[in-house]
């Protein structure tokens, strides 16, 4: 006890001598109050990333929605009963406490951050820092984005201002479009290509500025699609596509792609929520398994998995059963897992990657510009084919199938089916396979795939798949005014509110 005694003695009185450690010892090092942007910075490309790709039905129900998917055990979720679990909360969270916090962080240290006057590579240290906030700006649109095409409006100009402003006001979907689309405008203009942004903490492009600057116009072309169906600022909408379609994405080697790791917790989501939680809660739906089914499309061979692992009395596995066609789970009711085509196993993998966007789906938007009379160049037919094909090559389709399927009268552009939404909508569903929420985002512009809602869906949907989530319960609660002026302002808090561009 003395030895104890004298050794907090003399730390004590240390202390007491020397202010600076005491000063120190005030500091948290294991909760910092600034962390570097660039730590930030990959941190919001992951949660973004994970966000997008994960299918845990407390935060991310959107293959579930798309029919691209359905449940085995718990089916209130493909039922469209999400206030259960607080899915909308938790989807809101995800962005705003998630990547837009942390790029508001990112954006705030930079922004006060010095280069000394005098320092010998102030010119190029400050192009970096102009670099490394164009890039900060151009992932804070992307997930806005991901938001608006969810809710509608929502806190935009009062969002992300901490003690600042704990109620922040809802501004019109239309508007905060209006504002990310101009801000891509100067993102663009501004990126340096010649110098460098986050180094190697860009997990997404790997600190390659040409490719970002296709993202940012792909993403800008995504806005401009649907503000061009809104059919409220068609000359905006003329001006966004027709300026994007020169600069986004040329090929597969410009996706959006985010590449996980072999441990956990960077692993893909879909094995942490599939293979490492040891869970069945997923099969491929029906309607989308007997679309595929019907046209012999390649791409099952990589989307669903032909073998059934079943396992004996001893839970050894027996020999595999192989369905084929392949077979899906109905919508809404219990699907044995051992019934059905499985979710293919390379998309389960610990590495695969997340895809924020790709060069297939802008080629179908650009097909879908040329039908909107978009004087994009070029051809409905052609980038349709090319949307396609780039999916199936993306998937590791060999060409001579891409030929064989694009030739089949069913997928032909010109004899596919009667309308231009009906052909770009269908075929978009296939390629957008394990892009859940942009397979929902396309499948609500285009009105196809007609999915019909499960007899027993929620009576909150009233029959219908639905166009939007509702506002979180906690908004409900905590910011009551804010909240229902916005809830009055798009038509009502339901499920079956369209967005502004869901015409």
């Amino acid at each position: 006890m003395k030895k104890i005694i004298y050794a907090l003695g003399i730390l004590i009185l240390t202390i007491s001598c020397n202010e600076d450690n005491l000063t120190d010892l005030n500091q948290n090092e294991k909760n910092p109050e600034v962390v570097p942007a660039y730590t930030l910075f990959t941190s919001a490309i992951k949660t973004t990333a994970d966000q997008v790709t994960n299918t845990n039905v407390n935060r991310n129900i959107f293959r579930l929605v798309n029919q691209q998917w359905t449940e085995t055990t718990y089916t209130d979720e493909t039922n469209y009963n999400w206030t259960t679990r607080k899915i909308s909360d938790n989807h809101w969270t995800a962005y705003f406490a998630g990547p837009i916090g942390d790029l508001t962080k990112a954006k705030k240290y930079l922004t006060e951050s010095v280069i000394a006057s005098n320092d010998p590579d102030f010119a190029a240290k400050t192009a970096v820092k102009k670099n490394q906030l164009i890039l900060i700006d151009i992932l804070t649109v992307y997930d806005f984005k991901i938001l608006v095409d969810t809710f509608g409006d929502i806190p935009y100009s009062e969002a992300s201002k901490g003690s600042d402003n704990y109620l922040p006001k809802y501004d019109k979907a239309i508007d905060i479009y209006t504002d990310l689309i101009a801000r891509l405008d100067k993102d663009i203009a501004n990126l340096d290509v010649s110098h460098a942004g986050f180094g190697a903490a860009d997990v997404l492009y790997g600190d390659s500025m040409s490719h970002w600057a296709k993202f940012a116009n792909s993403i800008k072309l995504q806005l401009g699609i649907n503000l061009k169906a809104s059919g409220l600022n068609n000359t905006l909408a003329d001006a966004t596509i027709t300026s994007a379609a020169k600069g986004a994405f040329t090929s597969n080697a410009d996706n959006a792609k985010v590449v996980y790791m072999n441990a956990l917790p960077n692993t893909n989501p879909l094995y942490v929520d599939m293979v490492f939680s040891g869970r069945h809660d997923f099969v491929p739906a029906k309607p989308f398994v007997d679309a595929l089914n019907a046209l012999n499309d390649p791409r099952s061979q990589a989307y669903f998995d032909t073998n059934l692992h079943l396992k004996d009395a001893n839970g050894d596995d027996v020999i595999p059963v192989v369905i084929l066609p392949f077979k899906g789970g109905v919508p809404g009711v219990k699907n044995s897992y051992n019934s059905f085509s499985h979710v293919s196993k390379p998309i389960q993998a610990q590495t695969f990657p997340a895809t924020l966007l790709d060069y297939a789906e802008v080629q179908f938007l650009l097909a879908e510009a040329v039908e909107r009379g978009v004087a994009v160049g070029g051809t409905a037919e052609a980038y349709y084919n090319d949307a396609i094909t780039a999916s199936m090559q993306d998937w590791g389709v060999a060409q001579s199938s891409i030929t064989t399927y694009l030739a089949n009268p069913a997928v032909a552009y010109a004899t596919a089916a009667p309308t231009w939404q009906q052909k770009i909508g269908q075929q978009a569903w296939y390629a957008l396979y394990n892009r859940g929420f942009e397979g929902w985002t396309s499948a609500r512009r285009l009105n196809f795939p007609a999915l019909t809602a499960p007899a027993t869906a929620d009576p909150a949907a009233k029959g219908q798949v639905p166009v939007r989530m509702t506002y979180p319960i906690r908004e409900q609660t905590l910011n009551p005014t804010n909240y229902k002026a916005a809830a009055a302002a798009i038509g009502g808090d339901f499920l079956y509110t369209p967005l502004f561009w869901d015409k």
